[in-house]
């Protein structure tokens, strides 16, 4: 028998309700999961039988863990194999997988009918691009093509959108409109089709195969679908073609957590179940089992903001602990460095190890200040939901360059950046100058200003090849001679110039699917590039200002200790990626109008959105909670003055405590004092 009575009595009702609609309200921190495994195996134990019963999650780590939960709590019952991916025709286990998965298995059974053979193959992006790229050639063969992944993302909402597409530059649209059956026709020709393709082309088949669709409502009686509130149109259209005849859908999510709007994800399917299921049972989980009251308190009355949501109140039995501390700092590089103070200092004062800690921001480009900081505090770190910021293409591309105009027998930095942006200079060619090096024992840069060397390559590569010479050799001049530079110059307004001057920032426009995409790249370097400006360095030359900037981004960030194995280690993360994590201690940095909500949302009518986004990263918070921001950040090398987040507005007085900008240590995990005030009272 299940042991029911460790369930609450909400969770409880969710579990026992096995017929009919049912909507389950899960607020953050209620045990979503085990009320659905529970659910499950209740059903399994009641009598239905386990073929009958499918499982939709949004990715194939969530079905693993579900099924390996419900076969913990059925021991003997389910047989085969595990997983999103178990025997088509075993019929002692509950389906559960994917919505992609789900429409593969049904498709392998039924695409014949489309005028597809069952051995379709699936599409990765590049594939995809590489046919985009076919067609655009076709089209104009000689002329300026449009970017194909731009085309393919158009494309893909559009499908996910039911067609109502109303996004992206109107021109765009319409050729991405244009070319949509020019594409098809090609996967077709391939017996191919690219991942959108399998929920359209099941949709295509339940309205033009009814008895299709008859089939997949006499296996699978009995549906539940997880995290509802980020389903896409195309998807509820799935889920109600499978469930209006029997009715017997189970629906989990949570309205507040819905964060997805921009890639698709439409809230009112969750919030108008009604409209398609007006007997809909709707159990409201509110208890949360993570949180203390004061970290709930503040997240219910943010989300109240919000007029078109499902009421709920989050409440715990652990207490009100702390309350919230909100830090203001000049700038952002005083933000990073007190941060991991405050981090750094938990972990000494009070043994919180850097593993129960995390530092939530808005947008990738945040990282690097942190980043930076903790590298120089000594304190590991991993960055979830992004690329590290000394990783990204640009950054590395930017970092290459310097460490060439410092040593020109860097190959490594000299092959990434040769025809970086694009001068000519082919992979082709770069492998007979590889080889050419290899052969005179003698750096590729040296075999580059080699007359007799480039003599042996086609006029205008040998033009490519001394450009590319002419710029390495210039610009290092510039760096040694301190009078085209000036002592006064900042190195991050020469860096900017250079990068002007060879046409990178184009080059990353050109190059990107989306405007945006280019315009977050450049955003990034400028925040490197604000750091090269250290007005304390500048009473150095050039070259030696470069040098100690370059050994500052390089120093080692895996440093290991024997007490504390590399496991331990502070999480940086986005919020967008935060969702469904949890962590005894976290950190909001940048909360500030125009990062969050951001400045996109007033244009895009979004800020209800970000509401809910800050919501999500209040909830992540189990003991303590810390939230700062800044009165100035830096943008193209000047500070330009920020203002606090009207987010803060709407936590409640009595739960926030305003720390000094040097009070710099956070609020003790077991009660309401400060550790500063408690160090305080130590020594007085």
């Amino acid at each position: 028998m299940l042991p029911l009575s460790t369930l609450n009595p909400q969770q409880r009702e969710a579990v026992e309700t096995i017929h009919g609609p049912v909507l389950i309200l899960a607020g953050a921190g209620t045990g979503k999961t085990r009320v659905i495994t529970f659910r499950i195996a209740h059903m399994i134990e009641r009598g239905v039988p386990p073929s009958h019963v499918l499982g939709v999650t949004f990715t194939n780590k969530a079905a693993r863990e579900m099924q390996e939960r419900i076969g913990k709590l059925l021991p003997g019952r389910l047989k085969g194999r595990k997983g999103p991916r178990e025997d088509k025709k075993n019929e002692s286990r509950p389906t559960i997988c994917t919505f992609h998965s789900l429409c593969v298995r049904i498709l392998r059974e039924h695409i014949e009918k489309l005028g597809y053979k069952r051995n379709f193959i699936i599409y990765d992006e590049s594939e995809q691009v590489g046919v985009m790229k076919r067609i655009l050639g076709s089209i104009s063969p000689n002329g300026e093509k449009a970017d194909a992944g731009e085309i393919l993302g158009l494309i893909s909402r559009m499908k996910n959108a039911g067609d109502q597409a109303t996004f992206g530059d109107p021109s765009a649209r319409a050729m991405a409109m244009h070319l949509r059956s020019r594409y098809e026709t090609a996967l077709r020709a391939c017996n191919a089709v690219d991942f959108d393709d399998l929920i359209v082309l099941t949709l295509r088949l339940f309205d033009q195969h009814p008895e299709a669709l008859e089939a997949c409502r006499a296996k699978y009686l009995y549906v539940m679908v997880d995290e509802y509130q980020d389903t896409n149109a195309a998807q509820f259209k799935l889920v109600h073609s499978l469930t209006s005849e029997h009715r017997n859908l189970c629906v989990v999510g949570d309205d507040d957590q819905s964060i997805y709007g921009w890639r698709g994800a439409d809230i009112s399917n969750l919030l108008d179940l009604e409209k398609h299921f007006p007997e809909v049972r709707i159990v409201k989980l509110e208890q949360n089992y993570r949180s203390t009251n004061t970290i709930l308190s503040a997240a219910n009355a943010v989300i109240r903001r919000n007029v078109r949501r499902r009421g709920k109140q989050l409440w715990s039995e652990k207490g009100n602990g702390p309350r919230i501390r909100i830090y203001t700092f000049e700038h952002e590089e005083e933000e990073a460095r007190s941060v991991v103070e405050l981090i750094d200092y938990a972990r000494l004062s009070s043994r919180i190890p850097w593993s129960d800690q995390a530092i939530l921001f808005r947008t990738n480009a945040q990282s690097r200040p942190l980043e930076t900081a903790l590298r120089q505090g000594g304190v590991r770190y991993h960055l979830i939901g992004g690329q590290s910021f000394f990783d990204r293409r640009e950054i590395r591309d930017l970092l290459a360059y310097l460490k060439v105009f410092l040593n020109p027998r860097d190959e490594m930095s000299l092959l990434r950046i040769a025809n970086v942006p694009a001068r000519g200079l082919s992979e082709a060619t770069m492998e007979r100058l590889i080889h050419a090096s290899q052969e005179r024992k003698c750096s590729v840069f040296e075999v580059m200003k080699n007359p007799v060397v480039i003599a042996g390559f086609q006029s205008k590569t040998q033009e490519n090849v001394a450009a590319f010479v002419k710029v390495i050799e210039r610009t290092s001049g510039t760096l040694r001679n301190q009078a085209l530079i000036g002592q006064s110059r900042p190195l991050g307004t020469w860096a900017r110039a250079f990068l002007d001057e060879i046409g990178y920032f184009n080059e990353l426009r050109r190059q990107e699917k989306n405007p945006e995409a280019a315009e977050n790249r450049i955003r990034n370097l400028q925040e490197l590039l604000d750091t090269m400006d250290d007005p304390e360095g500048e009473s150095l030359p050039p070259l030696d200002r470069l040098e100690t900037f370059l050994e500052e981004i390089t120093l080692d960030n895996e440093r290991e200790t024997e007490e504390e194995g590399p496991g331990n280690a502070v999480t940086l993360i986005t919020m967008h990626s935060c969702k469904g994590l949890e962590f005894p201690h976290v950190y909001i940095v940048g909360m500030e109008d125009g990062l969050l909500p951001h400045v996109r949302s007033k244009e895009e009518n979004t800020q209800d959105e970000e509401r809910r986004l800050f919501y999500v990263a209040i909830t992540r918070a189990m003991q303590t909670l810390v939230i700062s921001h800044c009165g100035g950040r830096k943008k193209y090398g000047k500070l330009i003055p920020a203002h606090p987040s009207p987010f803060l507005k709407e936590l409640p007085e009595e739960l926030v405590e305003y720390a000094s900008e040097k009070a710099k240590i956070p609020v003790a995990p077991d009660s309401g004092k400060s550790l500063f005030a408690a160090m305080r009272a130590a020594v007085e």
